[in-house]
């Protein structure tokens, strides 16, 4: 019997079917050549190879809605500037899981050593690890959360002088170790924003405590993010609907005193401030399902204070 690993099928046809079709679609929406190749980490003779139609593609693979969606999600990231390698790299890691587990590659697999065909083979079936699972979850949406805040327009003028941190909690979080965050948070640098870091858990305090207050409240709240407080700020949160929770600026007991208040309202505020005090400037928190989610609503909040100032 001829040994095939399923490595070698990704190797071989996965991966030149994937840059092939990456490349078309990057081709598509403007990018050149260079910016092409640069994404994909290969030779710009390898791109202008890609877009003629010259590369060999498994149809199997390309045919796959899965694989067609996962490429266009791909390919719109990297022509926004809202996904980086590191993302683009866990969606096509989560490609292949998929299509080794009784999906295109694992029929390819069977194809080219056809001992497997009939036998019921299960040495690429993984299951699903759920706690593994909502942490990547986590540690995504705050990376996504965390760009998307770097690239918004304006954004560095709301930048509290502690920094920005963004955070989102795993599903049942109880303490600031269970919140993924930004190291060092995100800082400003002139007119730009700086993300020093990938995130971690356990690497905020305050915005971690915050989330935790909301998600004793509602579970479904596990993301937070800090800015400055200013009226510019409150207004745009007022005219778009939201209430928000003023609280004391005080770090003893914070957590506790955030869950007191947010019990008493009945709900999670989407939006709650403090005017600061010695010491502590003056921060407002944006609150959401998730970090991704809480960025989206203070780049919204954010936009119209802009225009309003």
């Amino acid at each position: 019997m001829t040994l095939r690993f399923p490595s070698e099928i990704v190797v071989e046809r996965f991966l030149p079917t994937v840059r092939a079709e990456l490349a078309i679609e990057l081709d598509e929406r403007g990018l050149t050549q260079q910016e092409i190749a640069d994404h994909l980490g290969v030779s710009q003779a390898a791109v202008s190879q890609y877009v003629g139609g010259d590369t060999p593609i498994e149809e199997r693979f390309a045919e796959d809605d899965r694989f067609r969606a996962t490429v266009e999600t791909i390919a719109d990231g990297f022509a926004a500037g809202t996904m980086d390698g590191y993302e683009a790299l866990g969606e096509l890691l989560a490609l292949i899981r998929a299509f080794e587990d009784r999906g295109p590659i694992c029929a390819v697999h069977e194809e080219e050593m056809p001992a497997l065909d009939g036998i019921g083979c299960d040495l690429c079936v993984r299951g699903t690890d759920d706690a593994v699972e909502a942490e990547r979850a986590a540690l995504a949406a705050v990376r996504r959360a965390s760009r998307r805040l770097a690239n918004a327009r304006g954004i560095a003028t709301h930048i509290p002088n502690v920094g920005t941190n963004v955070g989102t909690a795993v599903p049942g979080a109880t303490d600031e170790t269970d919140v993924a965050a930004v190291p060092g948070r995100l800082q400003t640098v002139g007119s730009r924003v700086i993300v020093p870091a990938d995130p971690e858990f356990g690497a905020s305090q305050r915005v971690a405590e915050t989330i935790l207050a909301a998600t004793s409240i509602d579970p479904e709240t596990r993301g937070a993010l800090n800015l400055a407080t200013s009226d510019e700020l409150l207004a745009a949160a007022r005219e778009q609907g939201y209430d928000p929770l003023q609280f004391e600026a005080g770090y003893e007991n914070r957590e506790q005193r955030l869950r007191e208040r947010f019990d008493k309202r009945g709900e999670v505020p989407r939006v709650i401030y403090h005017d600061g005090t010695f010491g502590i400037p003056p921060v407002t928190y944006v609150l959401g399902e998730t970090a991704t989610d809480a960025a989206e609503r203070a780049i919204e909040l954010l936009r119209q204070a802009t225009e309003e100032a």
